[in-house]
Order: structure tokens, then sequence, then C-alpha cells
């Protein structure tokens, strides 16, 4: 047999609840806004090195956009 429950109790439960879902949202948001500063970081340190890579290297511009554009050709 199913349990009654009162409106005033059920009231509360669904009160606590939206809380629930706005504080998780709330940490959620911090933690995505967290996420995507690393990830812009750590781009910019990838695009820092490539850039000091294509610097360094004896391959001419032309060959070094031959090579990035045959490889996604290949995809």
């Amino acid at each position: 047999m199913a349990r009654q429950i009162s409106m005033e109790s059920l009231e509360a439960k669904i009160e606590k609840a939206e809380q629930n879902v706005i504080r998780t949202k709330k940490a959620y948001d911090v933690a995505t806004e967290e996420l995507k500063k690393l990830l812009d970081k750590r781009d910019a340190i990838r695009r820092d090195e490539i850039m000091s890579a294509v610097v360094k290297s004896k391959k001419s511009y032309d060959e070094i956009l031959r090579f990035l554009e045959e490889d996604s050709h290949e995809r």
C-alpha cells in the first residue's frame, strides 16, 4: 500500500530538491569555467610550442603547410 504524504511534506521536499539543483548547478558552472580556463592555458602552451618548433625548423613555410594539409586530407 502506497504511503500517503501530506501536501506540506511534499512541498518541503520539492523546495529542498530545488535548492539542491540550484546549488549543484552553481558548482557545475564553477567547475566548467575552471576547466575552460585550464584548457585555454593548455592550448596556448601548445600553440607556443608549435610556433617555436616551426621557427627552429629548417623546413620552408610551404613545406610545413604542405605537410599539415596532407595530414588533414588523409583523415
